[in-house]
């Protein structure tokens, strides 16, 4: 069969995993009503007749009905002050709360940058906020969705995770790009859940912005409250804006387009007192892959009270040891921004498995004079390539982590991978011009083997995942840093076969048991599955007892590097 059609059908085929499938997330807009209800005389029937005027007034006059549903929350939040047990005043209180938000933005006005006079039967109200010193707690930055205004699905949106308390969860989702986003290790634009309270003292009503991950109850006029919160609306919202699935096949195909795309970035705020579990994507995939199993982490308490969650996402086209250079240098330059007291979960799926390997693997020049005929005092090569190979070759475990959890890794690499398929697949993904010359070095001082897999420059992702890679057969011979746990999830389509080298062998159907399986793991779990086994219940359950277990035994972070 010519290449060339090769060629052709490999990359229909990519083609059609991306555009075929449901997309990760859609969200639909809908104008949520209050129901009636037939209450008896006294607060609940008062904030009702408030809600049904304001609802009345929204088409023509915004800020009339501002003014009636600051009347409805100001009524309902007088109530839960004699009776805090109330949930259908509360619930009142919370849709009023959402709607003062949506007629905000209908209204076009801004009470962030100085206070706004709000017209309403016996006054009118002077509504403002609470002052954060924090600078991205600007809420002029933000326009603010309420939660029950938005339908979700997606086929990484299988749930909806919420939790019932005081307030109205909104989406406050960034006005402009965050064009600090390399600095403070955050999202280019800024997607995150907060819930709004509106707090009154006589006429003056202050919005409050609460962060539902940081805090699990609030006080509110005196007594405390749950606080409200919608964990999976603003993770839906960021996937279906920011698209992410439209980026996945491209930085493969061409990673050193999308250098600037390889970093840590944290989902939610700092807070040194939290564990970083840091997530590591796989092969022709992005942080989105990720959403499932975040979603319903945090709708646990305990995760959430415990554990802060953070991306590294990079070009998968990338060798993934150079991958892997990448983010140590992005972990050097966070713990100088934010530094851990306790030591980091490293999570990594598929090829990202084989990424957070190498942070709890110490070479020494093993692998530098296994792999290259020159010593690695003496390389005889352009500075360039050196610092570059000596970056994936030579270095040292990272303190910092604590624990690792290996989901559906080929670490010893794929069948596929070696195969027709993944050598079709090889020569489709174009090598960045600044590894060119550092291929071209390495090709001139490379030891190779018979039957070892023959380059033709500095391998890329796919040739670093087939089973005949030097490189993947000559880290095979490096332990595991000892004291640092590790635990191994793989996948089992179901069709049988053996757990050796010896075909038919069981696998998730891309990555097969005797490549993923590790002696020595703390705990292993074949979960039925395909090779998506990071989004299925049972890893997910699996990884929420493993964070219970890391809780429980936390380990401090070292002040200094090895």
């Amino acid at each position: 069969m010519p290449i060339t059609f090769q060629r052709r059908c490999l990359l229909a085929m990519l083609l059609g995993i991306l555009t075929g499938c449901t997309p990760y997330a859609g969200v639909v807009s809908v104008h949520p009503r209050w129901i009636p209800v037939n209450p008896p005389p006294g607060a609940l029937a008062e904030v009702q007749r408030k809600i049904v005027q304001a609802a009345a007034h929204e088409a023509k006059s915004p800020l009339t009905a501002l003014g009636e549903y600051l009347s409805a929350a100001r009524i309902a939040s007088d109530s839960l002050t004699k009776n805090p047990g109330d949930i259908s005043v509360r619930n009142a209180y919370n849709f009023a709360v959402s709607r003062v938000i949506c007629e905000l933005q209908k209204a076009k006005t801004d009470p962030w940058s100085q206070p706004l006079s709000v017209p309403a039967e016996g006054g009118d109200f002077l509504l403002t906020h609470t002052q954060d010193p924090r600078r991205l707690w600007d809420p002029s930055l933000y326009h603010f969705t309420p939660a029950d205004q938005l339908e979700l699905k997606g086929s990484y949106i299988t749930e909806r995770k919420l939790k019932e308390g005081l307030g109205a969860p909104l989406v406050a989702t960034g006005r402009e790009s965050n064009r600090n986003a390399q600095q403070d290790f955050t999202l280019p634009k800024m997607y995150y859940g907060v819930t709004a309270l509106i707090r009154f003292d006589n006429k003056r009503a202050v919005v409050s912005f609460e962060d539902p991950l940081a805090t699990g109850q609030v006080t509110f006029n005196g007594r405390a409250f749950p606080l409200a919160a919608d964990y999976t609306a603003s993770l839906a919202v960021m996937l279906a804006e920011s698209k992410p699935k439209k980026l996945e096949l491209a930085r493969l195909l061409h990673p050193g387009k999308y250098a600037g795309t390889a970093r840590i970035a944290r989902l939610q705020p700092y807070d040194p007192d939290k564990t970083v579990v840091l997530v590591v994507h796989g092969l022709m995939d992005s942080p989105a892959t990720w959403t499932p199993m975040i979603n319903h982490l945090l709708a646990n308490g305990r995760i959430r009270d415990h554990y802060q969650f953070w991306y590294y996402s990079y070009p998968s086209g990338y060798p993934y040891p150079y991958s892997a250079a990448i983010l140590r240098r992005e972990l050097d330059a966070v713990e100088k921004r934010y530094p851990l007291r306790n030591k980091m979960v490293v999570i990594g799926h598929s090829m990202g498995g084989c990424i957070s390997r190498l942070l709890i693997t110490d070479t020494g020049d093993k692998l530098w004079n296994t792999l290259l005929r020159r010593p690695l005092e003496k390389p005889e090569m352009a500075s360039e390539s050196r610092s570059l190979l000596s970056d994936a070759l030579v270095f040292r475990h990272r303190p910092e982590v604590g624990r690792v959890i290996f989901i559906a890794a080929p670490l010893r690499g794929a069948d596929m991978a070696g195969g027709w398929m993944g050598r079709v697949g090889s020569r489709l993904v174009k090598a960045p011009e600044s590894l060119t010359k550092a291929g071209n070095d390495l090709l001139q001082w490379a030891v190779f083997h018979a039957g070892d897999l023959q380059i033709h420059g500095l391998p890329n992702s796919v040739d670093t995942l087939a089973p005949n890679n030097r490189f993947v057969k000559a880290v095979q011979d490096l332990p595991l840093t000892p004291g640092i746990p590790y635990h191994v999830i793989s996948g089992d389509r179901g069709k049988g076969g053996n757990t050796t080298r010896i075909p038919p062998c069981r696998s998730d159907g891309l990555v097969p048991y005797w490549s993923s399986h590790l002696d020595g793991a703390a705990s292993e779990l074949v979960v039925p599955c395909n090779h998506s086994a990071h989004q299925h219940p049972q890893t997910i359950q699996e990884v929420e007892r493993i964070l219970t277990l890391h809780q429980a035994s936390p380990v401090s972070s070292p002040k200094t590097h090895p």
